[in-house]
């Protein structure tokens, strides 16, 4: 998929693939360091929502994003089943590829459930923690603008057919407002029914209830948290967030009484988005005092 040109300016980089379960996962691989930062977006956005950690830590670090399969530039199979197992491994199947080692994980929205199940299976990997807008536990709060789009048929023409998912995206999430390339860039690989899929499957993979197929997957997941006591966790949250609301920040910081936690009521969802400067410049002191 070529990008525009106003696309490319924002987001210059270039593009590697690998074959994993699934198809061709296309990531980001900039910089050149034996400690890594592993960025991990969630739906519907793509490696593109992470570009200004790109931008500021490749040369200090290297940064290896992913799109998720069905997202971003990598392959979009009709018929995958996009369950948070599939995800996991293919986290999984490219951090052997790429034999990274020292890990500081980042991860925003469905992110946190498919990088804390990575995580929970390899912790001798992980360095640090930075956790945004997300959540990896179990918990009946979902929006009902969400929850409709799992209604059979209609979610798939809300979804798929009228772009509601991603569409809506780009003035909800955001508390202060995307530019028009932004927002251009975050709904590009979403621009037809086809290139949909991964942003209904995902809405679809929820587990509310123990018979959902994602359910044990999640559970194994919210039991791993408990390895990461003991790790250097750094949480920034937006206050201002439809989905993921001050209540899973104050689970985490629960959870992690010992994480450096910072909330801001002026910014949405998309904390890199209306917050960039404010988070790296956390992030940079955090990653530096982690040994």
């Amino acid at each position: 998929m070529s990008l525009p040109q106003n696309i490319q300016k924002l987001y210059p980089y270039k593009g590697h693939r690998i074959d994993v379960h699934g198809g061709s996962l296309h990531f980001l691989d900039e910089g050149e360091s034996d400690t890594t930062i592993l960025a991990l977006h969630g739906n519907p956005t793509w490696s593109f929502y992470w570009r200004s950690i790109v931008e500021a830590f490749h040369t200090t670090h290297r940064v290896v994003i992913p799109d998720h399969i069905g997202c971003g530039l990598s392959d979009k199979p009709q018929d995958w089943t996009y369950r948070l197992e599939d995800h996991i491994q293919n986290v999984e199947s490219l951090v052997d590829h790429l034999q990274l080692k020292k890990i500081h994980l980042l991860v925003h929205d469905w992110g946190g459930a498919i990088g804390m199940g990575f995580a929970s299976r390899h912790p001798e990997l992980i360095q640090s923690l930075t956790i945004t807008n997300t959540a990896a536990f179990h918990s009946q709060e979902i929006p009902w603008s969400i929850a409709s789009c799992r209604i059979p048929i209609f979610g798939s023409i809300a979804v798929r057919g009228f772009n509601a998912f991603a569409g809506i995206a780009t003035w909800r999430a955001s508390a202060k407002g995307l530019s028009k390339d932004v927002k251009s860039g975050l709904i590009y690989p979403y621009k037809d029914w086809k290139n949909r899929i991964a942003t209904l499957r995902f809405v679809e993979d929820i587990p509310l209830k123990p018979k959902h197929p994602s359910y044990a997957t999640l559970t194994e997941v919210e039991k791993g948290l408990d390895l990461f006591k003991n790790h250097p966790m750094l949480i920034l949250w937006g206050d201002q967030d439809f989905c993921f609301t001050p209540n899973f920040r104050k689970i985490w910081e629960q959870r992690f009484p010992n994480a450096q936690s910072h909330a801001w009521k002026d910014v949405g969802h998309y904390v890199m988005e209306d917050a960039p400067e404010r988070s790296i410049s956390l992030m940079k002191t955090f990653w530096e005092s982690v040994t």
